[in-house]
């Protein structure tokens, strides 16, 4: 009866992790799933207010997960954040490079929360299945056209090695010109403060949203 007992338990425990509903942290509030409990627009004044209005966008609301949220605690910094990743969501490179190097950061610093928006982002912007696994399973990138190599080496370069060889910068001039050479790196380093700050206050997934993103 008792191993019976031990086997409910553990099968109910399973269901709830399937089913989004883990118990979270003890620091993790449960409305934002982060450190940071809800902030109210109400609580800020006219010129929070005013970049409130523009973060979230025309007539919608803040989200209540992701790095949004998290930035507005300090508005000052928010407005120009959201400048500079409205920039370069528009960036010379195209929408496919903008989410592989989006993915690259995210990988490189594990965070669950950003993978798991920008690889279904990125399939819609055209990126392969495969093409994605080689950056979350960190694969060779023998195989892939010139491009994506290039993009995937850069960022592993920057980000594993701190520094970039001539021949590698060179080669990233050349596929993309010297804007998109300097937009794809500020892509991964926009990315790499959401992901950041998104560490820092360990936000957890919304529960419909699937965990991507494997242990390395």
């Amino acid at each position: 009866m008792r191993t019976r007992s031990l086997g409910l338990v553990v099968s109910v425990a399973w269901v709830a992790v399937l089913g989004g509903q883990a118990r979270l942290p003890p620091d993790i509030h449960p409305q934002s799933l982060s450190r940071l409990p809800p902030l109210q627009r109400s609580a800020l004044d006219d010129d929070g207010k005013r970049i409130w209005d523009y973060v979230a966008g025309a007539g919608r609301t803040m989200p209540n997960t992701g790095p949004a949220p998290v930035s507005m605690y300090s508005p000052k910094a928010a407005e120009p954040i959201h400048v500079l990743n409205q920039y370069l969501r528009k960036t010379v490179v195209g929408s496919r490079y903008f989410e592989l190097s989006a993915l690259i950061a995210a990988r490189e610093f594990d965070q669950q929360y950003e993978w798991s928006g920008h690889e279904p982002a990125g399939l819609r912007a055209g990126l392969e299945q495969s093409v994605i696994d080689v950056v979350k399973f960190n694969k060779d990138v023998t195989g892939l056209i010139e491009k994506d190599a290039t993009v995937i080496r850069l960022g592993r370069a920057l980000f594993r090695d701190h520094k970039v060889s001539p021949e590698l910068w060179a080669k990233t001039v050349e596929l993309f010109g010297h804007q998109g050479a300097v937009e794809i790196t500020a892509i991964m380093g926009d990315y790499t403060m959401a992901a950041v700050m998104l560490t820092a206050v360990d936000q957890q997934l919304p529960p419909e949203r699937k965990a991507l993103l494997p242990p390395r």
